[in-house]
């Protein structure tokens, strides 16, 4: 049976902007693909610029990865709701992110490889 998650290193350096702030960038990032769909890269926290982010009280569950926990990105022009997640406790196929935060691509945070 073939595996559902699969979790590598992301190649380069990666950067998050959001609100025109770079609250992320890592050379130690990591990608994971989830079945079919586009891969997630996910940031060490020791990467990203904690401050700008506000616990929120959102949650989700994932079959695979386990119960995710959310942040809001708080710019000086916007709070971005629930646009950053984390798995603090994955599921050992996902373990490899644990400690690692992943953030919504939306208008106004963008992930990119520089």
């Amino acid at each position: 049976m073939q595996k559902h998650i699969t979790v590598r290193p992301a190649e380069g350096t990666w950067v998050v902007r959001a609100g025109g702030a770079v609250i992320a960038e890592s050379t130690n990032a990591l990608e994971l693909t989830e079945g079919e769909m586009p891969f997630v890269i996910y940031f060490p926290r020791s990467d990203v610029a904690m401050a700008f982010l506000d616990v929120s009280a959102h949650t989700s569950t994932c079959p695979h990865k386990g119960e995710a926990s959310y942040f809001d990105i708080v710019s000086k022009s916007k709070t971005y709701t629930n646009a950053v997640w984390s798995y603090e406790d994955p599921k050992p196929e996902a373990a490899d992110i644990k400690d690692h935060l992943a953030f919504w691509v939306q208008d106004g945070v963008q992930v990119e490889r520089i």
